[in-house]
């Protein structure tokens, strides 16, 4: 797969919805993670992300103005044990979290789930887990899916990402594009740059390529392979 400019490719697409980008970084020595949020209607774009102990939660901006929590307030980013993250859009979070904790596997996990039910569009739910530690890396990215549209269909893809090359990363989102409905993402993980040798460029140049009108909030952080230290940035529309 031809290797993309991660900060193009986001330009040029006016609504990819929800994203999750893991990778390496240029100089090979952290992982990075990027997952951001859009939102079409008031109800999504009243929400920010908020840190906690062991990642970050989506929250209401104003309180008053949420109409229907459900499919989106939820934990996107969970740690465990120091060197396992796990990123997700949505409420899946916390059924790999549990099944990890159990001695089962990302795979396992996701198989008891299915894309949301939003219908018409019915988002798909990506996933991805990030194992970093010892001055080596990995990761795993996931896409559940409606077959055609179809509400009683399901279809599950798993993608393993041993050692990565550094400066590269892959990007799945949940949307090809906009729509009516708004068409599921297709194929494999795109491969990307990651060009990360300064957090605040590499996360303002995300924010800047992501739909004016349409995004809502991007959380990035990078994680060193040998010490475990760790940088994070977040960025709200709404502040």
């Amino acid at each position: 797969m031809k290797l993309m400019d991660v900060n193009d490719l986001l330009a040029h697409n006016r609504y990819p919805g929800r994203g999750i980008l893991l990778g390496r970084s240029a100089d090979g020595m952290s992982a990075v993670i990027a997952y951001f949020i859009m939102g079409r209607s008031e109800n999504s774009r009243n929400r920010v992300f908020t840190p906690t102990e062991d990642g970050i939660i989506t929250e209401a901006h104003d309180p008053s103005l949420m109409t229907d929590p459900s499919l989106i307030i939820y934990t996107p980013v969970r740690t465990l044990g120091g060197n396992v993250t796990i990123v997700t859009n949505g409420d899946q979070t916390d059924t790999v979290a549990e099944f990890l904790l159990s001695g089962r596997s990302f795979e396992d996990a996701l198989r008891t789930r299915t894309f949301e039910p939003d219908a018409p569009n019915y988002t798909p739910r990506i996933s991805g887990l990030l194992t970093a530690g010892d001055g080596r890396m990995s990761y795993r990215l996931s896409i559940l899916k409606s077959d055609g549209g179809m509400a009683d269909s399901a279809q599950r893809f798993f993608f393993e990402y041993p050692e990565p090359r550094a400066g590269e990363g892959h990007l799945i989102h949940t949307y090809a594009s906009d729509g009516n409905p708004l068409p599921s993402f297709a194929g494999e993980p795109i491969r990307v740059t990651v060009d990360c040798a300064d957090i605040d460029a590499f996360a303002t140049g995300l924010w800047n390529a992501l739909d004016m009108q349409n995004k809502v909030s991007l959380f990035v952080r990078t994680v060193e392979l040998i010490s475990g230290y760790t940088v994070t940035r977040i960025l709200n529309q709404r502040n």
